[in-house]
């Protein structure tokens, strides 16, 4: 045979390869064919929610009463519902008022039959729908598309596809982003018309299930410039109350997050505040703590000005993936690789990798070297997790009742662990949860709890944390967990101290096992500094469950918690309910500029691919981890140097 005709076999075979891959990814898109195929589907899912494996009862939410010592209040700030047009084409059909409602404890059915429930309501939400799709989802909700373009283009959200989500994405890809105004006849006042009465639908939802005291919503939206390869350098705006600005501006309007901070600046006069949230550093190509914007051009002192004004939080671990540190770049601990699928850039590689500004470690280091130079610190943040689901379901983290977060292209289970499912759904897991501790559950006390960082994340469990740093804590506050005497002798996550010369600062860590969840394997304190120039860092173990600490290693020893992959029993008799300790750093150097944030770790428990797999009867695919160990991670405290 000839090289042509080899050359010509080659790639008929790679088409038909590709054609096959395109065909189940456009397949995850899909309905069921039928109206008897949806319900033998649905059958199926409610069959699998009835297997007997763990889960704790429901239960209602609890009202706390405010309190000058601060409660926790656990919350949910991204969350989609079918105001975003992707979440529409993924086949969500539940409004801004169900997702509301499902966050005070109501079940939701998705139309591939899996139920969602909370075991336990959410204390505040935030609804974060794309700004960018606001007008043309409207319009097509209306009814009133004007020109065949237009009235194609909304057909075409009611019939999910492949093709339909790429072309989606390619749009939201171009530099700069535009808006096709032909849907609108050409007639700008006739979008900003219909861009208007969609963000007045989100006001007018967060309006009505606003209980003071009880559960808090927060007016927001979703600011979403997408990269290649379905890179996010998005941001999530949350506003302190009902006074907000005519319009929510979008990637359309403010091309960068600079122009995006000036416009809201501009535009939020008299009561209204606002603040921004990027997520997903970990996809962000570099970009999240990169000195330049998404069309590369260089950071200013006044830009960093309005970074460090308007952005005091970065959301670091939600469904895509966790965003706390890499392996590759001088972290030192294990933990880094967890829920987190992407690996390090090679040489030249841009997209897909994780570079050395992508991760929050990267940009609390790299804050560091910026005070330093500019004389303020512009990432001197406080870590939140959240969801970002697709189906109106916020704070819907249980591994044991995950039913994905795209309906169609991640539901039922059976969807869920295909190998052939080309979605990555199998690298997802079901996002982390927002922790304010504040005075009472008003918007008001979670916003400015919010501003000041004293915050933390998990990734799903409700751990209780809390973390002071002080010079003048009690010696006996680890036994006392006296909290006057905290908030008197020191600062919470989220604060500063001046380092002294000759006197090391003390951290008093106090964490609490969920009590619907597993006990508590360790607690650990990761430093960041600088050091000659140089960006350091270094984990400590400070508190270990149910095994002893080695002082000189810093390490706590192995517990060897075991796991049931047949039932998902976790070991009782492993890791502790509580964990306090008050800490000082043996290497504290009152030269060194640093920042100090607290890890606790469980014992593990199994992951929800695991739970899939024994619900189905299946085994449990290759590139699926069977266990977690879930997490939760406190704001930074930072010390200035001497």
């Amino acid at each position: 045979m000839s090289w042509k005709k080899w050359l010509l076999l080659g790639l008929l075979v790679a088409v038909g390869v590709v054609g096959y891959q395109m065909k189940k990814l456009s397949d995850s898109f899909k309905l069921p064919s039928s109206s008897e195929d949806l319900v033998a589907v649905q059958a199926q899912a409610q069959a699998q929610n009835a297997d007997a494996f763990y889960r704790p009862e429901r239960q209602p939410g609890q009202l706390q009463q405010p309190s000058p010592l601060n409660n926790v209040y656990f919350g949910d700030l991204h969350v989609h519902t079918n105001l975003s047009v992707d979440a529409y084409l993924f086949g969500n059909r539940f409004d801004l008022d169900t997702a509301y409602r499902f966050a005070k404890g109501e079940a939701l059915t998705l139309r591939t039959g899996e139920r969602m429930e909370l075991t336990r309501p959410l204390d505040f939400v935030a609804l974060t729908d794309h700004a960018e799709g606001f007008s043309r989802g409207e319009l097509c909700a209306s009814g009133n598309a004007k020109n065949e373009t237009a009235r194609e283009a909304c057909a075409g959200l009611e019939n999910p596809s492949l093709v339909r989500f790429l072309s989606l994405r390619r749009g939201a890809e171009q530099r700069p982003v535009t808006l096709p105004l032909e849907w609108f006849d050409d007639d700008p006042d006739l979008e900003r018309s219909y861009a208007a009465s969609a963000w007045q639908k989100v006001q007018e939802a967060a309006a009505r299930h606003y209980e003071p005291g009880k559960f808090t919503t927060f007016v927001g939206y979703e600011y979403s410039p997408a990269l290649p390869d379905r890179g996010k350098h998005h941001r999530n705006i949350i506003f302190r109350s009902m006074d907000t600005p005519e319009y929510a501006v979008s990637a359309i309007e403010a091309p960068s997050e600079i122009e995006l901070w000036q416009q809201l600046e501009r535009n939020c006069t008299g009561d209204c505040k606002f603040l921004t949230i990027p997520h997903n550093p970990n996809k962000s190509w570099g970009l999240s703590f990169a000195s330049e914007t998404i069309d590369g051009v260089a950071y200013t002192e006044a830009d960093w000005q309005l970074r460090k004004k308007y952005e005091p939080l970065v959301e670091m671990f939600q469904i895509k993936g966790n965003s706390e540190c890499s392996m590759a770049f001088g972290a030192g601990d294990e933990e880094c690789s967890f829920e987190q699928f992407l690996p390090a850039c090679t040489d030249g590689q841009e997209t897909s990798c994780i570079h050395p500004t992508s991760m929050v470690r990267d940009g609390l280091r790299k804050g560091l070297v910026l005070e330093d130079e500019l004389g303020i610190n512009p990432l001197q943040f406080g870590l939140i997790g959240a969801t970002d689901t697709h189906n109106s379901n916020p704070g819907d983290v249980e591994e044991w009742d995950y039913s994905g977060s795209t309906s169609f292209a991640s539901s039922p289970a059976k969807r869920r662990l295909d190998p052939a499912n080309l979605t990555g759904i199998r690298n997802n897991n079901p996002g982390g949860l927002a922790a304010v501790w504040a005075a009472d559950n008003t918007r008001e006390e979670l916003f400015d709890a919010m501003q000041r960082k004293e915050v933390y994340a998990t990734s799903g469990t409700r751990i209780k944390l809390r973390v002071f740093a002080g010079y003048d804590l009690p010696e006996d506050i680890a036994a006392t967990a006296n909290l006057q005497a905290a908030y008197a002798g020191g600062v919470p996550m989220g604060g500063s101290l001046a380092a002294q010369r000759n006197t090391a600062p003390s951290f008093f860590v106090w964490a609490l096992q969920d009590p619907d969840n597993a006990p508590l394997a360790r607690v650990q304190v990761i430093k960041g500094w600088i050091e000659a120039g140089v960006q350091r860092e270094i984990v400590y173990d400070v508190a270990c469950g149910g095994s002893a600490l080695d002082q000189a290693l810093n390490q706590c020893e192995q517990n060897n918690a075991a796991v049931s992959l047949t039932d998902c029993g976790w070991d009782s008799n492993a890791g502790a309910s509580e964990l306090k300790t008050l800490w000082t750093d043996p290497d504290y150097d009152a030269q060194e500029d640093a920042f100090y944030y607290v890890r606790v770790v469980q014992i593990p428990t199994c992951r929800w691919s695991t739970y899939d797999a024994l619900k189905l009867g299946v085994a449990l695919p290759a590139d699926s981890p069977a266990t977690v160990t879930e997490m939760a991670w406190s704001s930074p405290i930072w010390l200035k140097s001497s």
